[in-house]
This record gives C-alpha cells, structure tokens and sequence, in this order.
C-alpha cells in the first residue's frame, strides 16, 4: 500500500456466534474458512492460525461433507475457503444449498489524502531543518500523549507523480516511500483547532494538515476495548476507524435491534456491526 499510517487499527479477534433470529432467514458469506480437526467438526472461521495444520473455532456448520468440496488435509485437519447460504438459528449455520467456490470482493479501501486543500505550488516543508525521520518520531510521540487527538497518518500520495513507482517491490519503497521532506503529516484534533497547527510545529516542519475530528481515538479505544460487555454475544473481531471515527464489530449475523442500542448509546454510527453472513436478497 502506498500510504503508511501511524498504527491506528487494533484488532481483537474471537471466536463468533450471533443472535438467534425469531424465523428461519437464509444466510450468505461469500468468501468464509471451513475447519475441521480432530476437536471438532467443520465450523465456520472468521481468523485462522497460520500453523500447519491451521487452527480456529466458530460456529458449526451443519450439512457439510468435504467429499463434495475441494479442500487440504493435514493430520486430520481438513480446511478450505467457499461461499456458503444457509439459515442460522443463533449458534450454527445449517446449509441450504451446496457449498460453492469463495467469491472474492475487492476490499473497500479508505482515501489517505489529505482533507486540507493543496497550498498553492504543492506540499511543501515549512522548515525543511524538522522535516526529517528524528522529528517525525518526536511529534509522534507527542501526539500519542495528547488526548483530544482523534487520528494521525501520513499522506505519500507524491509517490503518484513517480514514473513507474511500484510500493510491491522493496526497492522501489525503500527508495521512495517514507519520504519525510515529501508527505504530509495528518492529524485530527477533537475541540477548538485554534493552536493546534503552532503546538504540531514545535516538533514538526514538514508538510501538515490539521483537520477537525468528533471524536478522539482515546474514545473510540476504549469504546473498543469493553464493547463486548455491549454485545450480549461474542464478536470475530473488532477495529477502530480513525477515518470515519468508527469502533468496528465483526460479527456472525448483525441484529438490527443491537445496532440500534449501539447507535442510542454510542451516537448513530459510531459502532458498525459488520456481519459475515448476510441475508439472501
């Protein structure tokens, strides 16, 4: 990827099972990991371990039989990746149809750019003297313990204007990326913004671009860290979003009736119940 940011995403992950629906309703995931071991049997995967055999747990799948599936097998570890439908009754998914080939979607990609309009002739340092890797890392740790901060990250969207560049092969990313005479140093503050960009300055020369943020990550981190007790289930795994300032769940089924209790609690839209099964349309 061609944009780096600061860390911002942390990832719990779980073993799922959901909220059980009053009347049959036929499920989809598109793209899901089938695992059985000789602990269980095949259930569904939202994470699984990079171990040989792998491992992970979920709910279970009812119907399954892996001689009509292409799949691996290791020391009674059979796993695979499919689309499969069926209807959930709160714990397990029961197959409806057979289970077909996993249906790849292009992942949804946020825009790193920076919200600031382009100062006239381009991004450019301030103070060419504090745009370096030693002052980046002092500003950063000065953000870090600033508590009205709602997201940092680095827009390197320079790297378009090189002929060729290509940020898969390392050559090219140790060469060019990562450039701090060259990005802009992002940083969303929650509250009044009035000296924010001097106080950024006093570390930082290079490119900036302060903007206004709603929320603070610190909120939006510990929204994360006890949104379980919220749930009245268990999740797959949870995210935060300094983009859209969003705590996201990832569930089995999402139950709308939870989602609006998040959304009474937390505000409409700070907590996104994202489902791996979805309803068949």
């Amino acid at each position: 990827m061609r944009f780096v940011a600061f860390p911002a995403l942390y990832v719990l992950a779980a073993c799922g099972t959901g909220v059980a629906a009053d009347n049959p309703v036929t499920y989809a995931a598109d793209a899901v990991s089938v695992l059985e071991s000789p602990e269980h049997g095949p259930q569904l995967c939202a994470e699984m371990a990079t171990s040989l055999p792998p491992q992970c747990g979920g709910p279970d799948i009812v119907g399954w039989d892996w001689s009509k599936v292409r799949h691996e097998s290791v020391r009674g570890t059979k796993w695979g990746w499919y689309r499969v439908v069926g209807t959930w009754d709160g714990s397990r998914l029961t197959l409806t149809e057979p289970p077909g080939a996993a249906v790849e979607r292009a992942s949804e990609e946020h825009s790193l750019d920076s919200p600031c309009p382009v100062p006239e002739g381009g991004w450019r340092p301030a103070d060419p003297a504090k745009a370096t890797r030693e002052a980046l890392q002092v500003t950063k740790q000065r953000l870090d313990n600033e508590e009205a901060v709602g997201g940092v990250w680095l827009d390197q969207s320079y790297l378009d204007s090189i002929p060729g560049y290509d940020g898969s092969k390392r050559e090219w990313s140790e060469k060019y990326a990562n450039d701090p005479a060259k990005l802009v140093l992002n940083v969303k503050f929650t509250g009044d913004l009035t000296g924010r960009e001097a106080w950024v300055r006093e570390s930082w020369g290079g490119a900036l671009c302060v903007s206004q943020a709603q929320r603070s990550e610190e909120t939006l981190r510990q929204i994360q860290e006890f949104i379980g007790d919220d749930l009245g289930q268990r999740f797959t795994s949870t995210s935060v979003d300094i983009m859209k300032e969003q705590v996201v769940v990832g569930v089995w089924v999402a139950d709308e009736e939870l989602q609006q209790r998040l959304d009474d609690k937390y505000g409409e839209g700070v907590v996104h119940l994202q489902a791996a099964l979805k309803p068949v349309r």
